[in-house]
């Protein structure tokens, strides 16, 4: 039932162009209340509460059903056995008989009537927390390994779940019936219920410290489980890197040593509940001993019916699931509260629309109303992550992209183009400054109407387990057959027509089925299927041959001709598709011209276009 660990602080990758490659450091994970990590479920299950209720009453009832059996068997030795009275014992053996069918029904009941309510309360949950992850920032992902977020919306839901459904159930139940046995003890005898009841100290004393570790040690191997799925996700997905390098081995080394800490921290829960285990049936057996020893002898000197022993006894023998039933109740509600903990971890992260974004920069000199095209007036940003006393990766960006025209924007690898481009649909959040489309403050804009005005398309194109059709379309979900053909026409993907079911031809996960310049073909037709108002393109041609390059360029150019562009660029293929051109160097836009204008008044632009090492352009990764 354990799963895995979220790092306080976790991995993040490196994005491609400029983001952090650092891996902060992983910090052992905090303890938290149990009770109070479980109580935060509550909106989610009161919509069962009734359905909870049933089943608790019906569970309470079929366990003190259990308690009215040492009653029935007291009147029948203290009677009919000791009268020899054999008519007396047929109702009471019949008493005993619907006792028992009594127990078995209510225990069905209990499993129906909240079986179905707490598979909706689950999915409920899921549901939430994959709206949430749709919501949350690029920044969020990049932080967050893929596999613990996986762990949080399948095992971690399954623990909470199962809670509700069982744990919670006979934690009230039991509690319940302790208190309910306990009560019947001292009726039938005071001194025995005494002794029987000398371990209720130390046992509450141990189980308050085996709640505290066995949380930690849940909540360790729920993050280690986390991991491990991580490495195994990155594995399937880079299994052709890991056949081509022969790195397979490393690999399995690397899921050896997650899977044995994940291993060492499973016995260690295992041995903590071993402990518990032997405390909580040791002592009360200890105690139940004296007890039948002294009854034994207070029977003898005629002290206590016989009848009245057996039935002390039986009650105190009912009473052993609920005692010894703790240890495991406490460990998965420990887990659980982990499992809760995890999850609210996710659902607690501030989303876009509450992060507070600077406007430093925008008070002087900030675009008027009517401002059409794209502009960037004193933009900074540094990532999340960015160790303290680094530079900004982006120091104050002056540009503006006018409209119907389409500006390249150059730089060395690393300089920050990707996190540029990506700051117009929103994807970060600008540290300072302002970013306007056609004169509205981009922060203005819903997110809906942003992505209505705003396409892109990526250098790493990402295609989704659909067809074709399903993966052009999400850039336009409205988009009829003529604009779906048009798209694919402009990105030369004319492979689709020769696919086993053209376009409703499945791609496979992470299109993997399709090379990659047909990939990033695909994107390019969902990034334009929309005829979007501005289109920003992150090196849409880097996995062409040099024919389709030129094809798609060609066509490229009706597109351009009618939208405002911003396209990041490698070659002077793609340049030469720009009206004007951007040189981005040490966080600031060093020079704005056209192609020829640059090469002549620029050495930085000329050494960068020509692939000559240039003085300016060196030391420009800023971490």
């Amino acid at each position: 039932m354990a799963e895995n660990q979220n790092p306080a602080a976790p991995p993040t990758p490196a994005d491609a162009d400029g983001a952090s490659t650092e891996h902060p450091p992983e910090s052992p994970p905090a303890r938290h209340s149990t009770v109070r990590a479980l109580l935060r479920l509550w909106p989610y299950a009161r919509v069962a509460r009734w359905r909870i209720a049933g089943s608790v009453a019906a569970a309470g009832l079929a366990s003190l059903s259990v308690l009215a059996v040492p009653m029935v068997l007291r009147r029948i030795v203290d009677g009919p056995i000791a009268h020899h009275d054999l008519a007396a014992l047929r109702p009471l053996i019949g008493l005993l008989l619907v006792l028992g069918l009594a127990e078995a029904a209510l225990f069905y009941t209990r499993r129906v009537i909240l079986a179905r309510p707490m598979a909706g309360v689950e999915t409920a949950m899921r549901g939430d927390l994959y709206a949430k992850l749709q919501r949350l920032p690029v920044s969020f992902h990049d932080r967050w390994p893929s596999g613990q977020l996986l762990s949080r919306a399948t095992s971690d839901m399954f623990v909470m779940r199962l809670f509700f459904v069982f744990p919670l159930v006979f934690l009230i139940v039991n509690s319940t019936v302790f208190v309910t046995g306990t009560v019947l003890m001292f009726t039938l005898d005071w001194r025995l219920a005494l002794i029987t009841l000398v371990p209720a100290v130390p046992l509450i004393l141990y189980t308050r410290r085996f709640e505290g570790n066995y949380q930690t040690a849940s909540r360790m191997a729920q993050d280690q489980n986390g991991d491990l799925a991580t490495v195994v996700e990155e594995s399937i997905l880079g299994i052709r890197i890991l056949k081509a390098f022969g790195r397979h081995r490393s690999m399995a080394e690397e899921f050896r040593r997650h899977s044995g800490e994940l291993r060492t921290t499973e016995l260690r829960k295992a041995g903590l509940l071993a402990n518990l285990w032997a405390v909580i049936v040791g002592l009360p057996e200890l105690a139940l001993g004296c007890a039948l020893a002294v009854g034994a002898w207070q029977v003898a000197e005629d002290g206590m019916s016989a009848g009245t022993l057996v039935a002390f006894l039986s009650t105190a023998l009912a009473l052993r699931w609920p005692v010894e039933s703790l240890g495991w109740l406490l460990g998965f509600a420990a887990e659980a509260g982990s499992a809760a903990n995890r999850f609210f971890e996710v659902m607690d992260e501030p989303e876009p629309s509450s992060l507070a974004a600077a406007r430093e920069g925008a008070a002087s000199g900030a675009p008027a109303a009517d401002d059409p095209g794209i502009r960037f007036t004193g933009v900074r940003f540094r990532y999340p992550d960015a160790p303290e006393g680094t530079p900004d990766l982006l120091t104050g960006i002056d540009l503006h992209v006018r409209p119907g025209e389409t500006m390249a924007l150059v730089g060395a690898t690393g300089c920050g183009k990707t996190t540029l481009t990506a700051l117009i649909p929103r994807l970060y959040e600008a540290t300072a400054g302002s970013i306007t489309l056609d004169g509205t403050d981009i922060r203005d804009l819903s997110r809906l109407r942003l992505r209505e005005l705003v396409s892109v398309a990526f250098e790493e194109p990402t295609l989704f387990s659909a067809s074709v059709r399903e993966n052009v379309l999400m850039g336009a979900p409205e988009a009829d057959e003529e604009r779906l053909a048009t798209a694919l026409a402009t990105a030369q993907a004319g492979f689709v027509a020769g696919l086993p079911e053209g376009a409703d031809t499945q791609v496979g996960e992470q299109g993997l089925s399709l090379s990659g310049g047909q990939r990033q073909r695909l994107a390019l037709a969902r990034a334009v299927v929309g005829d979007p108002r501005f289109l920003v393109l992150d090196d849409p041609l880097s996995a062409l041959d040099v024919h389709t390059e030129a094809l798609v360029e060609q066509a490229l150019r009706t597109v351009l001709a009618s939208t405002t562009a911003l396209v990041v660029a490698h070659r002077p293929s793609t340049v030469l598709l720009a009206d004007r051109v951007a040189l981005l160097a040490d966080g600031r836009i060093e020079a704005v011209g056209t192609h020829q204008e640059l090469l002549h008044s620029s050495p930085a632009y000329r050494a960068l276009m020509s692939g000559e090492a240039a003085p300016e352009l060196e030391g420009s990764l800023p971490r």
